[in-house]
């Protein structure tokens, strides 16, 4: 029986490995990640009892196999962490204006996310891009609705193995200045946002209507006015990184400039908020709670 569930749990977590590199998808992924945690712990006794031949039950195994997968998992979340702290991977990356003809990819689903905006009347206003690492750039295209009260950032999210995921930031502006923001970014921040950023982040909602649905119900529950979006796109959204670079520095999510070298950028409370999140965004797709 265990055996047979074994190579069950194999085949599944096979399958959803080639799904997840054919669709990038983040639900794909947080699904591969609870069968490969339910097929280490199904390894574990089988392997006690082969190698050690162990006479403990194989339920005592099968839940040290569950609580050693987040040990490892958590050890090597740490490890990346730190790397990234010291790495020269732009936290707050700075953008440019895309000239180069490549802001959109040439695949069926984005051609189909093009008509999809075309459908909601939402009308291009910039391309942007950054570069994150080697060969590797994330690129942005811009978009307003009509009264240019909601701007879109459709976001295209380069993997290592070639393939992209894409998130919508949908943000509005009230009179008093505040900044309304939803968007399913799946990736860990752990940071804080400005006092009067109001942020919802829902990565399980992949479809850009049901989120754009969600914006606007959030836009209809607020008693203020919304002011139009004046500024150039990319101007703004340098100005919202620098801004969230300070803020986290001065609440002790990153180290000061002048203590990056020795230190790295993060804080150990930097850290601990980004593995925190990162564990609620692997294993339930949401975002940190604090």
């Amino acid at each position: 029986m265990n055996f047979a569930l074994l190579v069950g749990l194999v085949v599944l977590a096979t399958g959803l490995s080639y799904a997840q590199h054919a669709l990038a998808s983040p639900v794909v992924g947080i699904l591969n990640r609870w069968v490969r945690w339910a097929l280490f712990a199904t390894l574990v006794p089988l392997l006690a009892n082969e190698l050690l031949d162990s006479d403990r039950p194989a339920w005592l195994w099968a839940a040290t196999g569950l609580l050693v997968w987040p040990l490892l998992e958590t050890i090597y979340t740490w490890l990346a962490i730190k790397a990234l702290s010291h790495s020269l991977l732009p936290l707050f990356p700075r953008f440019a204006v895309n000239r180069e003809g490549d802001a959109w990819p040439n695949q069926r689903r984005f051609l189909a996310l093009r008509d999809w905006l075309r459908q909601e009347k939402f009308m291009p206003v910039q391309s942007l891009k950054t570069d994150l690492f080697e060969g590797h750039a994330l690129r942005v295209s811009v978009f307003h609705d009509p009264e240019a009260h909601i701007r879109l950032q459709v976001m295209f999210l380069p993997q290592r193995s070639g393939n992209v995921v894409v998130c919508y930031v949908f943000s509005s502006l009230a009179r008093s200045g505040a900044r309304l923001v939803t968007d399913n970014m799946y990736l860990p921040f752990g940071g804080f946002y400005p006092e009067n950023w109001e942020v919802e982040r829902r990565p399980w909602t992949r479809s850009p209507d049901h989120l754009l649905r969600r914006h606007l119900q959030r836009l209809a529950a607020c008693p203020e006015h919304l002011e139009p979006f004046t500024d150039e796109p990319m101007y703004d959204l340098n100005a919202q990184q620098q801004l969230l670079e300070r803020t986290n520095t001065e609440l002790g999510f990153l180290f000061p400039r002048n203590l990056q070298e020795e230190h790295g950028r993060l804080t150990n409370e930097g850290r601990y908020r980004i593995w925190k999140e990162a564990w609620w965004l692997s294993y339930f797709g949401l975002p940190g709670r604090y």
